[in-house]
């Protein structure tokens, strides 16, 4: 059972993927590599996934701003990339409205899967979602508001798990974030050739 990101077919040859194009004189690459379609044993048809990792955070914001995430309703702006915390620290998301507390709100991208429906992260070991995690603990002792949330672009998956296989630091400091009362959320996207649009909240367990 594969459990690397790119070992369910992501970088099989063969596989067909979409990029999209820049003529940004600033850009390194002109292209960027969007979305592929992975051939998975436990499936017939092949499944979409997204692979750009600069588009979470603008997926998650734009849910939030039209309503599909109704456990981040209600707050009045939403601020990018602020700084906080006591390891200098930049949370992807902070929202803020009159009388309630800050929620900070921390976007993880979510592209690899197993068979089973389960999604997994990381993909790889990640100091820094660990670290992400501490500071979120710290603004809950502070009476804030932390959410971690899993941004899945994929549409095969129901849960989705910490790789305690792959980064099992990071997977004892996820369950420590629970225990203390860091909200956690996932939510799987509908990956097309045309869109990719987060549409629904799936599991989040630590088994």
């Amino acid at each position: 059972m594969p459990q690397h990101g790119l070992a369910d077919g992501m970088l099989r040859t063969g596989s067909r993927v979409w990029l999209s194009e820049s003529d940004s004189p600033t850009r390194k690459y002109r292209h960027t590599w969007e979305m592929v379609a992975v051939r998975r044993q436990d499936h017939e048809e092949p499944v979409m996934v997204g692979i750009n990792t600069g588009l979470p955070n603008r997926l998650v914001a734009e849910a939030i701003e039209c309503g599909a995430v109704q456990e981040l309703s209600g707050y009045a702006t939403i601020r990018r990339e602020v700084a906080f915390g006591e390891e200098r620290s930049r949370v992807d998301l902070l929202l803020e409205a009159p009388g309630r507390e800050a929620c900070y709100v921390e976007v993880k991208n979510v592209t690899a899967a197993v068979q089973g429906g389960v999604a997994l992260f990381p993909d790889a070991v990640s100091e820094r979602g660990a670290r992400h995690l501490r500071e979120l603990v710290r603004l809950k002792e502070q009476g804030l508001r932390p959410v971690q949330f899993y941004c899945v672009q994929r549409g095969d998956v129901d849960e989705v798990r910490p790789a305690d296989a792959i980064d099992p630091a990071y997977g004892r400091q996820l369950r420590t974030a629970m225990a203390a009362g860091v909200e956690v959320l996932a939510y799987r996207a509908r990956v097309t050739p045309d869109a990719i649009v987060l549409d629904r909240r799936i599991r989040v367990a630590c088994p």
